[in-house]
């Protein structure tokens, strides 16, 4: 078996995000990337849990509440607390779930350490979200999955690093294609909404500059993104606001990321 090379020189999104986590799978670019975007946007580190804590809530919601039993996390990341198999399988054994990332490091660990109920089924591909078909048309995926049954499509915290909307909304509208009714999408994407206009200029210059990869959206454009889709309650909300658990949680202009969950009809 081939080793998996590892680009340690770049910063990835995965590790990245792993580091403002509170994890130990990073390396040097990724930490000083993370602590780039931190010096504009203090707060990251409360994004990343935040957003860890909507994925929590938006799976069990499909599990629990939408008797959704088939997952599909794309742009997973690394494996950390509560990871998608773990939740949806908590509710119901049966779950299946298969992960995709585009980072050879998260599929490293993903095959050690991503393992499910024996009654559900738990499986990783190596796969980019911007080519769709290449996601649902795996074999991996086929096999894991019943196309016929509804599926719950996650997409935490990956559409951002997309840059143009109409890109962005094809994605989703190619993944949520071959799927049946009843079958769910999850989003989550970075905002300047909830921004101070210095904060909002600030971070424009960082994206300018090439300084960060992640492209914030308004709420209209933001809502775009589930055209043809039916959206749940709340609809289109900051992060900490998606069917709260807790009375207490962070403002939005401390998240900075709006969520919804959309059904397809």
């Amino acid at each position: 078996m081939c080793a998996v090379e590892f680009d340690t020189s770049t910063a990835q999104p995965a590790r990245r995000y792993n580091y403002w986590l509170g994890g130990k799978d990073h390396f040097a670019a990724d930490r000083e990337s993370g602590d780039l975007i931190a010096k504009v946007f203090p707060t990251v580190r409360t994004m990343a849990v935040e957003n860890r804590a909507y994925l929590r809530r938006a799976t069990r919601f499909l599990a629990a509440e939408a008797g959704v039993r088939q997952f599909l996390d794309i742009g997973c990341g690394l494996p950390a607390p509560d990871n998608t198999h773990e939740i949806a399988q908590a509710v119901n054994p049966a779950a299946r779930v298969v992960y995709s990332d585009n980072d050879p490091i998260v599929m490293a660990h993903a095959r050690a350490l991503l393992t499910g109920t024996p009654e559900g089924r738990t499986a990783y591909v190596e796969a980019d979200v911007t080519d769709p078909a290449a996601i649902t048309g795996h074999p991996t995926v086929r096999e894991t999955l019943d196309f016929g049954q509804p599926v719950g499509v996650l997409l935490l915290a990956v559409l951002h690093f997309i840059e143009d909307d109409d890109k962005a909304a094809r994605v989703v509208r190619e993944l949520m294609a071959p799927l049946p009714p009843g079958s769910y999408v999850v989003v989550s994407n970075s905002t300047k909404d909830f921004s101070t206009p210095q904060d909002a200029a600030a971070y424009d210059a960082m994206l300018a500059a090439r300084r960060v990869d992640a492209w914030p959206r308004d709420r209209a454009r933001f809502t775009a993104l589930f055209d043809g889709l039916e959206l749940v309650e709340p609809g289109v909300v900051g992060v900490p606001d998606w069917r709260p658990e807790s009375g207490t949680r962070p403002a939005p202009s401390e998240v900075a990321l709006y969520g919804a969950v959309a059904r397809k009809p």
